[in-house]
């Protein structure tokens, strides 16, 4: 007779257990999720940045956006940035890593690049990488800065020289030159100073100040002491409550903006005459019912600047009335347009190196229908880089703070000649 009990219970092998017990345990004892990035950031150390750009910035692999998923005590990870955004690797001593946390998707698909824009790394700042576009306008800008680290700031001088000069008398001429200084700062500076609220004050000393007259500080950012020891420099602080509450704005109007230009100082320059023009002019006309000979005289000028610079595309513009037929005699060659009845010299650039020195004529005669012609005045546009008429400089003061770039420029402005 057959039981109905089911059937008999196994018999556990105490060392299969055993092995199960220790399995489970090793499951429980795997890494921690965040162990494999902290290695993968120490062997970074003896790849080096090019392989670091190979192995973890190739689109085709997947960013390491996501968060951590533990809740040990870590600070939370970055929501990730954009393409068009940059990241900084820095090392110290204790292997210490900003990971990137980049949406690296194809540039194609990121709105305001073009098919052609290839991500690259660019050496910039004190030996840290960048992130940014080939061929795109906008400059590097850290995005991640430490609490203790310096912040990059760029300081940029842009003169414009008006000049006057009747006939050849040295003594006529009439000299006026504007500038303005302003600070530029990285996009990310907005992120830094929301994590620290008060950050170290900005302040800078701007050299030469004797130079200057009619000097206008921003008020809303500048403060100055109204006595000053030094004549030869001037030393201002930034507001830095107002500064922060202005890059916030600028940084919400300009989401996509990499730097932000802030308006400092508006100047006019002490000016000692022709010698302070960096191109010296002299025009002389002479008009003839049936012709009219037209001879300009120029000269650069080393004097006017503090570290002599190239004169950039130099322009000469004169009109001539009288029913203009024909050139002859056009030395060195230029362009008349005969609708808008003017000649124009263009001459890439006027420095020492150029024959002469940088002294030259031009000289134009034309043939008349309805002369004689009227002298007119000469108008004369140029650009230069890498110096000031005002031999103004600039230098920092105190801790929290370094120049990445000191700018200097200038440029002609309403630059006319008169017979």
């Amino acid at each position: 007779m057959l039981s109905s009990a089911g059937p008999a219970p196994r018999r556990r092998n105490p060392e299969r257990m055993s092995r199960q017990t220790s399995s489970t345990a090793a499951k429980k004892k795997r890494e921690h999720p965040c162990e494999p990035l902290a290695r993968r950031a120490e062997r970074l150390l003896h790849l080096g940045f090019h392989s670091f750009a190979s192995r973890f910035l190739s689109p085709s692999r997947r960013p390491l956006s996501r968060p951590c998923p533990c809740t040990c005590d870590r600070p939370a990870a970055p929501r990730p940035l954009p393409v068009a955004t940059l990241m900084t690797c820095s090392v110290t001593h204790t292997v210490s890593f900003s990971l990137p946390l980049l949406n690296l998707s194809h540039p194609a698909s990121t709105p305001g690049h073009t098919e052609n824009e290839q991500p690259s790394l660019v050496w910039f700042d004190r030996g840290k990488f960048y992130l940014t576009f080939e061929g795109s306008s906008r400059g590097p800008s850290p995005l991640t800065m430490g609490a203790q680290d310096t912040l990059p700031v760029a300081a940029a001088f842009t003169e414009t020289v008006n000049a006057y000069f009747k006939g050849a008398d040295p003594n006529k001429c009439i000299v006026k030159i504007t500038g303005e200084m302003v600070l530029s700062f990285p996009a990310g500076i907005t992120r830094h100073f929301a994590n620290n609220p008060a950050p170290a004050v900005l302040t800078f000393r701007v050299l030469n100040f004797n130079r200057l007259e009619h000097v206008l500080p921003n008020p809303q950012l500048l403060c100055c002491d109204s006595v000053q020891s030094d004549s030869n420099s001037k030393e201002f602080w930034v507001n830095m409550p107002n500064l922060m509450t202005h890059l916030k704005k600028v940084s919400e109007q300009k989401p996509q903006a990499t730097y932000y230009n802030v308006d400092m100082l508006k100047y006019q320059v002490s000016a000692q005459g022709i010698q302070s023009t960096p191109l010296n002019l002299a025009v002389s006309w002479r008009c003839d019912p049936a012709s009219t000979d037209l001879r300009i005289d120029y000269k650069y000028n080393t004097e006017a600047m503090t570290t002599p610079v190239a004169l950039n595309n130099v322009q000469f513009l004169v009109p001539v009335d009288g029913g203009v037929t024909k050139l002859q005699a056009v030395l060195p060659p230029a362009v008349w347009n005969a609708e808008q009845q003017r000649i124009l010299w263009k001459i890439p650039d006027i420095s020492q190196k150029s024959e002469n020195g940088g002294v030259g004529s031009l000289l134009a005669r034309f043939q008349l229908s309805e002369g004689p012609s009227s002298p007119a005045p000469l108008a004369v546009q140029f650009t230069s880089e890498g110096s000031t008429l005002s031999s103004c400089d600039i230098e920092l003061v105190g801790a929290g703070y370094r120049f990445s770039l000191i700018k200097k420029r200038f440029a002609a402005g309403k630059y006319l000649a008169d017979n």
